[in-house]
């Protein structure tokens, strides 16, 4: 049996370590610099910038769901979804939907016009469930980013 239920600050090193399980699937773990530490202030200090499900079996994180607030200036209030992981022994035996039915159910709670998040290209597994909900694939927008040490290098020029 699963439960899913708003993650707590006490689940944070697990919930890191599924994130690390997911980044060593995309062949990225390299890049995973964050720490339970960074994870708690920004989740649970003065200023929260994110929040997350946990779906829970025999006392144990199986599962993730972790979102946060974006504004469109054309939709208002939505939902970004960052990711939704799931242990590899826990695939396919229902605990992402689980997360993701939650994760809808609280865009709806929270007043949101709607959720948003991205999946990789390759990621067919990933692609072929957020199929079976009807989801839009946009393949217009390219993402684009900026690493904190550019950004300082940028503005010192």
């Amino acid at each position: 049996m699963v439960a899913i239920r708003k993650g707590e600050k006490h689940d944070l090193p697990q919930v890191l370590e599924l994130v690390k399980e997911l980044a060593e699937y995309e062949k990225a773990l390299h890049q995973v610099t964050n720490t339970v530490a960074q994870m708690e202030a920004d989740g649970f200090g003065p200023n929260p910038v994110f929040g997350f499900f946990v779906a829970e079996k025999d006392g144990s994180i199986v599962g993730i769901s972790l979102y946060y607030y974006r504004y469109s200036t054309w939709k208002g209030k939505r939902i970004y979804l960052e990711d939704i992981v799931v242990k590899q022994a826990e695939r396919g035996n229902g605990v992402g939907k689980k997360l993701f039915d939650q994760t809808m159910q609280f865009t709806l709670d929270a007043g949101c016009s709607g959720l948003v998040w991205q999946v990789l290209d390759w990621n067919e597994p990933a692609i072929n469930f957020y199929k079976k909900y009807n989801a839009a694939f946009d393949e217009e927008w390219v993402n684009c980013s900026l690493e904190a040490d550019q950004i300082r290098e940028l503005l010192q020029r």
